[in-house]
């Protein structure tokens, strides 16, 4: 299995860097959720701080993730409608758009709150502000909050759209992504195909014989 792409496969760099990032995505969604209702306590401080950290792991991953893009080839697009493919187009964009505006927006939201910045309190990063500002945090607030609804509404179009590949139009969209599953063997000639193909007469040849050389004699 290779590690980069091929021409009918994502490689192991991609598809590895994809998965893990769904995951922590998922993940910080169902946390956000979860920690917002929570009451003030030493335990949501914990949480918090956890979210944020996980946050910008996602937000490193992305940026290694586009510089692998630019190193890395793309398997060639499966036969679909025009209207298709440019809406795949659009969902990703969105997607990448999405994945760095709301990484991006926590931070600036925690920095115009006044708040230090750690990672898994290894180091601390630097305020985006350099203090508390209450109309960049209210906007960054909202940056955040609103953001993660449309990315929710992104990646069920993106994973909806997979699946119907998968299942409807029984191609490899989805195959190439999955490291455990196998590419479909072609679709089989229906009978109308193979009869059509195999009784079709051979045109006729027109062309006149040659004269017989008992006739051509005077």
């Amino acid at each position: 299995m290779a590690f980069k792409s091929e021409a009918n496969r994502w490689g192991i760099g991609a598809r590895t860097l994809h998965w893990i990032m769904a995951v922590l995505i998922i993940g910080l969604g169902l946390v956000g959720l979860y920690m917002s209702d929570l009451p003030n306590s030493p335990q949501k401080i914990k949480i918090y701080a956890l979210h944020k950290s996980i946050g910008l792991t996602v937000l490193a991953l992305l940026l290694l993730r586009l510089a692998w893009r630019m190193a890395d080839r793309r398997p060639d697009e499966l036969p679909m409608p025009r209207w298709q493919a440019l809406t795949a187009r659009a969902v990703h964009g969105l997607l990448y758009l999405l994945m760095l505006a709301l990484p991006l927006s926590g931070w600036l939201y925690n920095s115009a709150s006044g708040y230090p910045l750690q990672w898994f309190s290894l180091f601390n990063l630097p305020s985006l502000t350099g203090g508390a500002d209450a109309a960049l945090k209210g906007l960054a607030h909202d940056v955040h909050e609103y953001g993660f609804f449309v990315l929710v509404l992104a990646l069920l179009a993106h994973a909806g759209a997979a699946l119907k590949h998968h299942f409807i139009d029984r191609d490899d969209t989805l195959v190439r992504m999955l490291p455990l599953l196998r590419r479909r063997p072609p679709a089989p000639l229906s009978r109308a195909t193979v009869m059509t193909a195999t009784e079709t007469p051979a045109p006729l040849d027109h062309t006149p014989a040659a004269p017989s050389p008992e006739i051509a004699k005077p």
